[in-house]
């Protein structure tokens, strides 16, 4: 399989080689060049955010049982090595690895995993919409469209907030109502949604009160902020690119969203190449940055982002006796199990 992806990502480039002009000499030139204090700078950062995921989760759960704030840091180092490495399949390794360390059910941390998710989507959503729409006229390419995009996600997020609010209130209600309404395309649909929502339910108990939601969205945002100080320190470093050397605030922004996009659907290996080829036609296309320093750039924000927790979390791995291969899989098998319980002989 491996093998496979090596070969098709090699295809890939020798595809790009041929549609662009692209100096491999021009390119080392970017690097050997860039602000590598910067860069550094940027990735910890990174390693700064998941402390703080560590003090979240800890903080979701703490109702339910009491843990020292640091003590799930290395399921979530693990959790993202394993997403690095093999690729989305692996994203219940950190409710697993949790549900484990800690003794509580499995349900409970999936349920903690999507509050988790949902907070990093409407924090991202909140920090992007803040800078775009506060950006200074002329500072972005297409702004009409742009700042569409920012009111749309601005709206999807409150309309998130709300519905946020009606789960935690009234999860049965919403449930019932919303299998009633699915089940008149599908029963099974119906049926998937319906446990969806009482999942979620289950994990906004972890919020009882308005002190626990402003402390998570707290810590949501100073992630969030420190991913994008990582976003904006790494680029700033190609100084021998104007462009990238002065990028700014919404500018970064607007590159840290189309990363998000392409990182969505993340693949083992292959992911890694379409994502620098994705993020690097971005900054050509909305920036006119050359070739040679986007890609540099996009592949060297790949490192900081996403793959600079992958050698801390190998180690860590080893010293927890922890194959990823292994536990990706048990994971996988058992949120299947959570998400979709066997059916009895009296429910059938």
């Amino acid at each position: 399989m491996v093998a496979i992806l090596l070969v098709a990502a090699a295809l890939l480039i020798a595809y790009g080689r041929h549609r662009i002009h692209f100096s491999w000499h021009i390119f080392v030139e970017q690097l050997r060049q860039a602000e590598w204090g910067r860069i550094l700078l940027a990735l910890g950062s990174i390693y700064l955010g998941y402390v703080f995921r560590s003090v979240r989760w800890a903080l979701l759960i703490r109702h339910n049982k009491r843990v020292p704030l640091l003590s799930l840091l290395g399921t979530q180092v693990i959790g993202f090595t394993a997403v690095a490495l093999i690729g989305r399949v692996a994203d219940p390794v950190r409710p697993y690895l949790v549900s484990k360390k800690t003794g509580l059910p499995l349900s409970s941390q999936v349920a903690v995993y999507i509050v988790e998710r949902l907070f990093d989507a409407g924090s991202m959503a909140l920090i992007f919409c803040s800078v775009i729409l506060l950006a200074p006229a002329g500072s972005l390419p297409h702004p009409e469209i742009i700042r569409k995009a920012s009111y749309t996600a601005l709206a999807t997020t409150i309309a998130g907030g709300l519905f946020l609010v009606a789960v935690r209130f009234s999860g049965s209600a919403v449930a019932s109502f919303s299998e009633r309404a699915f089940s008149v395309a599908s029963r099974k649909l119906g049926k998937a949604v319906g446990d969806k929502i009482r999942t979620f339910h289950a994990g906004l108990d972890t919020l009882r009160s308005f002190s626990d939601f402003g402390t998570v969205l707290t810590l949501s945002l100073a992630m969030w902020f420190l991913i994008a100080l990582a976003y904006l320190e790494t680029t700033r470093a190609f100084v021998a690119s104007p462009q990238l050397g002065h990028m700014t605030v919404s500018q970064c922004m607007l590159l840290m969203a189309s990363s998000m996009v392409a990182s969505g659907f993340q693949l083992p290996i292959l992911g890694w190449f379409t994502q620098i080829i994705a993020v690097a036609a971005a900054m050509s296309g909305f920036f006119g940055v050359a070739s040679e320093p986007a890609t540099g750039c996009a592949a060297t924000l790949l490192l900081v982002t996403f793959l600079g927790i992958v050698p801390v979390g190998l180690i860590w791995a080893r010293f927890d006796h922890v194959s990823l291969k292994n536990v990706t899989r048990e994971s996988g098998h058992a949120e299947e199990d959570v998400t979709h319980p066997p059916v009895t002989t009296q429910e059938a």
